[in-house]
């Protein structure tokens, strides 16, 4: 079987049928189908035969944009089975089955319902087969083929990035690249021309062309010059179809601009120009200004100005203002117009940015002349100098003469001056000038160690016209005088070791002196020789404006005397020599071997040294408070002691507790000891121990050796009588001892008790270098022979 279309019918297998339609020529596909060759017949055995593809299909074909009434032809199915009396029924299936594409199912023909649009979809896939209308079995097996949208010119070409906007520099050669277009066109580029594009210029000639194919834009003219014309727009066609008749096109706007070179040097407008300037202009300011134009833009217009020569060039200088580039004519001498009247400069503009490109056209720069007209004005009076400086001696007398300032007028009139200083407040009123000569006197006595510079202002103005003032500053210097004796230049805090060694310094002092270098140092320091030789300390002079304070003697303590007073004198080097005396306070400390301080006794007063005065009785008042309290508890105490006997009935029964402590070694007169070497003794020595008696020695040795002789038992027999018969004594049943230590040895006593009255030579100085272990038996020694010494 084959399938054949309403136009014609191939003879060959497969073939291409072109059926002319209405708007165009569609595309269609001849297909032979053959049917599988595998037949079952009942009750014969299956027989499998070789099974031969039923559909051979080739691509249908439908035109895009069909506007037709009538649904566009496609194509039409056949398969071999089909003897045309409706049994077969045709089925079709995929993309666009049914919505888009119809087929008859009688008798295959295949219709499109829609217009289609090849840029949206370019090809349809779809499945075709053959079924048994009454068993609904497939004749044949499910074939897809497709089917493609033929391309028509129905776009035209457009330029997706326009419009365009692009520089190129101004002089460029011809046939320099400006920019490339390029335009797309959404139609078929594979079928037919529909998709070529040419390109042409519409707009924009003789200044730029464009290549046909490539679209690049190029100058057309040799050096176009941007002061001439800056702005170009130039118009791109594209057009399909080859540029040929029918085609459709698309176009787009270039905008090109010529940027600057320097192709063009500054220029003066005027060859000569005249400024006026008064000769009352201030030094550094601006007087004038000049410009050189310049047709180029930005950085190829940048000029500098400079005076190149004239009679004005130390007078006057200029300078470039970048952004407006005008020249700024300054003064940087004062004018006078009495002295001159006038000035010629040469000024010269040059660009800074210079292209060797376009030398030939330079050169690039330009000069003209200036003249400077000076102005007659009144002007104020002129003092002889921009500023003074004077002297006067501190301590000078009312109304000294410090100097003289001199103004004069400066015009032609020459009129008088008139002289006064501008006082800032009443501290400032030191000085006053007199009004026609200028001369300046002190009103105060000046002190320079308070003031040792003035700064005053004098004014000047002229009799003729007083609105015009001139000022200058003037410096007085106040000269010095020895009038200041030197002082310590602080207060010190002297400290001396106990175990000093005679001629070790122990501080090093120095001196100030308010007065000038010159009247101050070099400061002498020495003892003053109207006070008697000090025998601890004395005073070195270092001859550097410092003195040392060193020991005379070995040894110090500060249980004899904690703080010593040293008056020095100090002298300055001034004419006449001024001197002062000061006290320096040493304190003795203990101090360590290798001279770090351990303890002071001026320690608590040095304490207490930041406490105020009130806090100071505050705690006095409260230690005395203290003291009465405890004086006035132990007077009650011992008011309330009970008596020794409680019971005068009988007294034999009581226990007396006795709670009174002796006074130790030193409380003889609690017991005296002589009573036990012989008891005879106890009534004729009655003297107190622990201070010297006023008897004779002779007499109590004599009383002693008399005593000796008395015998023990009768003396304790006394004593027991004289308990027993007086009543104030203690009772009857107290216990009483008696001791009798015999005579004395011959060697005498070994007791340390009285040794402390005893003189000795010793010296115990080499206990201090025994080391630490020793040190306290070398202070105690150290103060025994101090005490001594004093």
């Amino acid at each position: 079987m084959k399938i054949t279309s309403t136009s014609c019918i191939c003879p060959v297998l497969v073939c291409l049928c072109f059926v002319q339609r209405c708007y165009g020529t569609a595309h269609h596909s001849s297909i032979k189908v053959m049917r599988n060759q595998t037949k079952h017949i009942e009750g014969e055995t299956e027989v499998h035969h070789r099974p031969k593809r039923g559909w051979v299909w080739n691509q249908f074909f439908v035109l895009e944009e069909h506007m037709g009434p009538d649904p566009q032809y496609v194509g039409k199915l056949h398969s071999n089975s089909d003897k045309g009396d409706g049994s077969v029924k045709y089925i079709l299936t995929g993309e666009g089955a049914g919505t888009i594409f119809i087929i008859d199912d009688t008798t295959g023909d295949i219709h499109s319902t829609k217009s289609l649009d090849r840029e949206q979809k370019t090809h349809y896939v779809l499945h075709a087969q053959a079924i048994d209308r009454r068993t609904n079995k497939p004749l044949e097996p499910e074939s897809e083929f497709i089917i493609k949208v033929q391309d028509i010119n129905d776009n035209a070409p457009k330029f997706t990035d326009g419009p365009y906007i692009v520089t190129v520099p101004e002089m460029s050669d011809m046939g320099t690249s400006v920019l490339q277009v390029t335009a797309t066109d959404a139609d078929d580029p594979t079928y037919g021309n529909s998709a070529r594009v040419v390109y042409s210029i519409l707009q924009g000639q003789p200044y730029f062309s464009v290549d046909p194919k490539t679209g690049v834009i190029r100058t057309a003219l040799h050096n176009m010059d941007r002061e001439a014309r800056e702005h170009y727009s130039v118009v791109i066609q594209a057009k399909d179809m080859a540029g040929q008749v029918g085609g459709l096109s698309g176009s787009t706007t270039v905008n090109i601009t010529l940027t600057d070179v320097n192709d063009n040097p500054p220029r003066f407008p005027q060859k000569h120009y005249q400024l006026y300037v008064p000769e009352s202009a201030q030094v550094g300011s601006a007087v004038g200004k000049i410009k050189a134009n310049d047709a180029d833009t930005g950085s190829n217009a940048d000029m500098t100005y400079s005076i190149i020569n004239g009679d004005g060039m130390g007078i006057f200088s200029i300078s470039t203002d970048k952004e407006t580039r005008e020249g700024i004519l300054s003064l940087k001498k004062p004018l006078n117009y009495e002295k001159k009247k006038s000035y010629t400069l040469n000024i010269e503009g040059a660009n800074t940015h210079l292209d060797f490109r376009f030398s030939h056209l330079g050169p690039f720069k330009d000069a003209t002349m200036l003249k400077i007209i000076v102005g007659d004005v009144d002007e104020p009076p002129l003092f002889s100098m921009p500023s003074y400086v004077m002297e006067v001696y501190e301590n000078a007398k009312i109304g000294t003469v410090v100097g003289t300032v001199l103004a004069q007028d400066p015009d032609s009139a020459n009129s008088l001056v008139r002289y006064f200083i501008n006082y800032n407040g009443e501290d400032d009123r030191f000085f006053n000038i007199d009004a026609n000569t200028g001369t300046i006197k002190t009103t105060k006595v000046l002190d320079r160690e308070e003031t040792p510079w003035y700064n005053i202002t004098v004014t000047a103005s002229e009799n003729d016209n007083p609105d015009l003032l001139s000022h200058v500053t003037v410096g007085i210097r106040v000269l010095d005088v020895n009038d200041n004796p030197p002082e310590l230049a602080r207060e010190y805090d002297i400290v001396v070791c106990e175990n000093s060694k005679p001629g070790q310094v122990i501080h090093t002092i120095s001196a100030t002196d308010k007065d000038d270098f010159a009247n101050g140092p070099r400061f002498n320091f020495f003892l003053d020789e109207h006070l008697p030789v000090n025998p601890n300390f004395t005073l070195k002079d270092n001859e550097d404006n410092t003195a040392s304070i060193l020991t005379r003697r070995r040894r110090f303590s500060r249980t004899v005397q904690d703080v010593y007073y040293l008056p020095i004198m100090i002298s300055d080097g001034g004419i006449p020599s001024l001197s002062s005396s000061s006290t320096l306070t040493i304190r003795v400390c203990a101090c360590e071997r290798d001279g770090r301080v351990r303890t002071c006794h001026a320690e608590a007063f040095l304490s207490s040294a930041g406490l105020s005065t009130g806090a100071l009785i505050a705690i006095l008042l409260c230690v005395l408070i203290l003291l009465a309290i405890v004086v006035i508890f132990i007077t009650l105490r011992r008011s309330k002691k009970e008596p020794l006997i409680i019971s005068e009935e009988d007294v034999r029964e009581n226990v007396v507790t006795y709670d009174d402590e002796g006074g130790g070694e030193e409380d003889t007169e609690a017991f005296d000891i002589t009573a036990l070497r012989n008891p005879a003794a106890a009534e004729e020595l009655k003297y107190r121990r622990d201070i010297r008696p006023e008897v004779k020695l002779t007499p109590r040795h004599q009383t002693l050796s008399t005593l000796e002789s008395i015998d023990v038992q009768e003396f304790i027999k006394q004593r027991l009588a004289e308990a027993d018969l007086d009543p104030s004594v203690p009772p009857y049943d107290s216990l009483q001892t008696y001791a009798y230590e015999g005579q004395r040895s011959e060697a005498g006593s070994i007791s340390s008790l009285d040794s402390a009255t005893t003189q000795s030579d010793q010296d115990y100085h080499y206990l201090g270098d025994w080391g630490p272990e020793f040190k306290k038996l070398a202070e105690l020694y150290g103060e025994i022979e101090s005490e001594r010494t004093t």
